[in-house]
C-alpha cells in the first residue's frame, strides 16, 4: 500500500463486510507508543502487525521464511487494531466519531416495542478478547441484544469494550435518552395477571397430580 492512490489498511479494514461498527482510528493516535502500552504482550508478531496497520514496509528477516504468508500477520493486525480501537473510542476524538455513527443509525435500533426504535451502541461483555462477540446496548431499556445480522457474529466484543456506551453518555449527556417508562403488562381476558397467579396455579397442579396418585 505504498502508492498514494491505494486505500490505507485502516480504511480497507473498516470497509470490510461485518466491520461497519468500527471507526477509523487516527494514525497519529496509533503512532503514539503511550497509547499502545501493554498491547505488545497481547498480540503475536506485534511489530509486523503494527507496520501493516500503518502501511509501513515490513523488515525482511528470517522470520518471514517461517511465516510463509501474511495470513498470520494479518490476523495479528486485526487483533491489534481491535484492541487499539477499544481504547481510541474512549477519547474525545473517538467518541465524536462514534457519536456521528450513532446519530446515523449505523448500529441499528432496539427491537423492544416500547423503546420505539431507540438507537443502539456496540458494547462488549468482556474487555478480554476471545470471550464474547459484540453486542448492542440500548440506553433506553438499558439491556443488551445480539446483532440481527450474522455478519457481526465474528466481531469480538473486546474491540468495543464494556465502558464505551456509558462513557459516551457521560461526555455527551444531552444524547442520553430517558429510561423507558412503559412496560408490557400480561393480561388474561383484559385483567392483569397477579404476580403470584402462576405460582398458585403450579401448586394446584402439583396437588392434583399427588391426589391422582393415591390408591
Amino acid at each position: 500500500m505504498s502508492s498514494s492512490e491505494e486505500v490505507s489498511w485502516i480504511s480497507w479494514f473498516c470497509a470490510l463486510r461485518g466491520n461497519e461498527y468500527f471507526c477509523e482510528v487516527d494514525e497519529d493516535y496509533i503512532q503514539d507508543k503511550f497509547n499502545l502500552t501493554g498491547l505488545q504482550e497481547m498480540v503475536p508478531h506485534y511489530k509486523k502487525a503494527l507496520d501493516m496497520i500503518l502501511d509501513l514496509e515490513p523488515d525482511e528477516d528470517a522470520e518471514d521464511a517461517v511465516l510463509g504468508t501474511n495470513d498470520i500477520v494479518e490476523q495479528a493486525a486485526e487483533l491489534l487494531y481491535g484492541l487499539i480501537h477499544a481504547r481510541y473510542i474512549l477519547t474525545n476524538r473517538g467518541l465524536a466519531m462514534m457519536l456521528e455513527k450513532y446519530q446515523n443509525s449505523d448500529f441499528g435500533t432496539c427491537i423492544r416495542v416500547f423503546c420505539e426504535h431507540q438507537l443502539l451502541l456496540p458494547i462488549g461483555l468482556s474487555d478480554h478478547p476471545g470471550e464474547s462477540m459484540v453486542k448492542l446496548y440500548c440506553p433506553k431499556c438499558q439491556d443488551v441484544y445480539s446483532p440481527k445480522s450474522s455478519r457481526y457474529h465474528h466481531v469480538d466484543g473486546a474491540f468495543f469494550g464494556t465502558s464505551f456506551p456509558h462513557m459516551l453518555f457521560m461526555v455527551h449527556a444531552e444524547y442520553r435518552p430517558k429510561p423507558a417508562s412503559t412496560t408490557f403488562v400480561p393480561r388474561l381476558y383484559g385483567f392483569k395477571i397477579h404476580p403470584l397467579a402462576y405460582q398458585l396455579q403450579m401448586e394446584a397442579a402439583l396437588q392434583w397430580k399427588e391426589y391422582r396418585k393415591r390408591p
